[in-house]
C-alpha cells in the first residue's frame, strides 16, 4: 500500500507548463469482497445514492460469457461493504439462460435509480435491459427489455445535462468486426430513447465511450479503440451533432476507460497506459489517472496499479458529494478494487 501511495504522490503535478494544477493523494484503497460469491468478476459501476452511501455493481460468475454470470450489487458506506447480492440474471425460461454483461448504475436527477445491463450470448448479439428503484437500490422493479436498437449505456455512466436531457454513451460490435459508437438520448427521465450517430463512416474502431462536459454546451467523447490510442469526438451543441473521430495522444491497449467532469470543471480519466499486445488482455497491468482542463492536454496525476502481467481494468469513476473522487476497477478478475482520491 505504501508503494502505491508513493507512486501516486511522485506522479503528481507532471504536465503541460501553464496548466492549472490540481494535485491528488490516495486517501483509501480496498478490495470490496472479503469472500466473493463468484469465481470471477468484472465491469464494475458505482453511484452515490445518499451522501457517503454508494452502490457498486459488477458482473460475476464462473467466467465471463458463461450462462451463470449475473449482476451483483453491494452497498459501500462508512460502515463498510455489504455482502453482494444478485439483482439481475439472464434467465429466459426453465431451460434457457444467457450471461449478463456490463452493468451501469445511474441516478436520474429528481427521479429513480436505474440499473442498465446487457443479456445475450456475446457482445455482438446481446440486448439491453433495465431495472429501476425508488428506494435507493433496496428493492428493484422487474427487468424491462429496451426497445430494438437501444442497448443503454454500454459500459460507462450517462450524463444529465442542465436541461434534464440524459445522454447515454453506447456502442455496437458488429459481426463484421467493426466497432461503432453512438449516443442514446432521453428527454423523459429514461422512459424513451433516441439514437444519435457519431461519425459512423470513420475507419477507427471504437466502443465504450465516456462523456465529458465543458462550458458553452460543448461535450467530448473518449472511447476505447483497436488503434492503440484513446479516440475522441467533440460536440458544440449539447450532443445533438458530433464532429469526426480522432486519435488522442493517450495510449489504449484495447481496454475500457472511464472519465468524469468534476464540479469545478476539471476532467479526470482512468486508463491503462499501454499499447495493444498479442492478446486482448495484454497491457492491462498498469492503471493511471490523468487530468486535463481542456480535454486536449492530459497529464498523469495518480498511479493506481503498476503491475506486470496482472489485469487491472474496466474502471468506473465518479465525484462524491464531499468532493472526493471514487474509482472502482477489476482486480485481476478476482475482485473489485475501490480507491478514493482526495485533493491535496
Amino acid at each position: 500500500m505504501k508503494k502505491l501511495m508513493l507512486l501516486a504522490a511522485f506522479g503528481l503535478g507532471i504536465g503541460t507548463p501553464g496548466m492549472a494544477q490540481q494535485t491528488w493523494a490516495i486517501a483509501k484503497q480496498e478490495l470490496l469482497f472479503a469472500a466473493p460469491p463468484f469465481r470471477q468478476c468484472h465491469a464494475s459501476t458505482l453511484v452515490e445514492v445518499a451522501k457517503g452511501k454508494f452502490l457498486v455493481a459488477c458482473f460475476g460468475g464462473s467466467q465471463e460469457s458463461k450462462p451463470d454470470v449475473a449482476i451483483w450489487l453491494a452497498t459501500l458506506d462508512n460502515q463498510g461493504v455489504s455482502t453482494p447480492k444478485c439483482v439481475a440474471d439472464g434467465v429466459v425460461n426453465d431451460t434457457l439462460r444467457y450471461p449478463t454483461w456490463n452493468p451501469v448504475l445511474f441516478k436520474v436527477r429528481g427521479g429513480n435509480l436505474l440499473l442498465f445491463y446487457k443479456v445475450g450470448p456475446n457482445p455482438r448479439e446481446w440486448w439491453g435491459m433495465v431495472k429501476s428503484s425508488t428506494d435507493g437500490g433496496l428493492t428493484w422493479s422487474a427487468a424491462r427489455r429496451l426497445p430494438p436498437g437501444v442497448l443503454g449505456p454500454i459500459k460507462n455512466k450517462p450524463v444529465q445535462l442542465a436541461n434534464g436531457t440524459i445522454l447515454a454513451p453506447s456502442s455496437v460490435e458488429e459481426e463484421s468486426g467493426r466497432w461503432k459508437i453512438h449516443l442514446e438520448k432521453s428527454t423523459d427521465q429514461g422512459q424513451t430513447w433516441q439514437l444519435i450517430p457519431v461519425d459512423n463512416d470513420s475507419p477507427l474502431d471504437v466502443i465504450q465511450p465516456s462523456i465529458l462536459t465543458y462550458p458553452g454546451n460543448r461535450l467530448q467523447l473518449l472511447s476505447r479503440s483497436k488503434q492503440g490510442r484513446i479516440v475522441q469526438a467533440w460536440s458544440a451543441d449539447g450532443g445533438a451533432t458530433w464532429g469526426k473521430l480522432s486519435q488522442t495522444s493517450l495510449l489504449n491497449p484495447n481496454s475500457g476507460t472511464d472519465a468524469v467532469t468534476l464540479k469545478n470543471g476539471t476532467q479526470l480519466l482512468v486508463y491503462n497506459p499501454a499499447l495493444p499486445g498479442k492478446d486482448w488482455f495484454n497491457g492491462r497491468s498498469k492503471l493511471r489517472v490523468a487530468q486535463s482542463t481542456n480535454g486536449v492536454a492530459w497529464h498523469d496525476v495518480a498511479v493506481l496499479e503498476n503491475g506486470t502481467t496482472e489485469e487491472y481494468s474496466y474502471p468506473a469513476i465518479i465525484e462524491g458529494q464531499n468532493g472526493q473522487v471514487h474509482i472502482t476497477y477489476t482486480y485481476n478478475r478476482q475482485n473489485i478494487k475501490h480507491v478514493v482520491l482526495q485533493r491535496k
